[in-house]
């Protein structure tokens, strides 16, 4: 039971930093463009250093099992990352595609993080659980910080076209 609980704990761990590289991407592409919003580009500049953060842990995780990340996996999200951010910089709307996407991918993270937590104990990694932890209370405060402010976003972009139609 162990051997394959470590076997699905490690592909999970590749996985969410496969998913944690898509992350870093689509911020990076987000960032570039948010200047007329300095608060969004502020919170996302941040969320972007703490994702590095997290890439690093999964990796120390991943380490401490003998084992390494997977740059196919990390290939594949990268670009993944990129085609998203690129489908959505062509929208007037950008703004809210972006608001709306980040919602889900930070619940798709937090998903991911209790799924690893739930799984530390059978694949006898309990020493990945506060690595896995702290990655995880970051991902839930960026989520909550995205809910809270689709609607001061939403108005924001509102505010904005209404100037433009002037």
């Amino acid at each position: 039971m162990a051997s394959k609980a470590r076997d699905i704990f490690i592909d999970g761990l590749r996985n969410a930093h496969a998913m944690e590289t898509q992350a870093r991407e689509l911020m990076e592409r987000q960032s570039e463009r948010l200047t007329d919003y300095p608060e969004v580009k502020s919170r996302v500049q941040t969320h972007l250093h703490e994702t590095e953060g997290q890439l690093q842990r999964l990796e120390r995780c991943l380490s401490s099992l003998g084992e390494s990340t997977s740059t196919m996996k990390d290939t594949a999200q990268s670009f993944m990352g990129n085609m998203m951010a690129l489908g959505h910089s062509m929208a007037g709307d950008e703004i809210l595609k972006n608001t709306f996407a980040n919602n889900a991918f930070e619940h798709f993270e937090i998903a991911a993080y209790k799924s690893l937590l739930t799984l530390c104990g059978p694949a006898g990694a309990d020493s990945a659980r506060g690595l896995l932890e702290q990655s995880l209370k970051e991902e839930e405060a960026m989520a909550s910080w995205v809910d809270q402010n689709v609607g001061k976003v939403t108005l924001a972009y509102l505010s904005r076209e209404e100037r433009a139609a002037a």
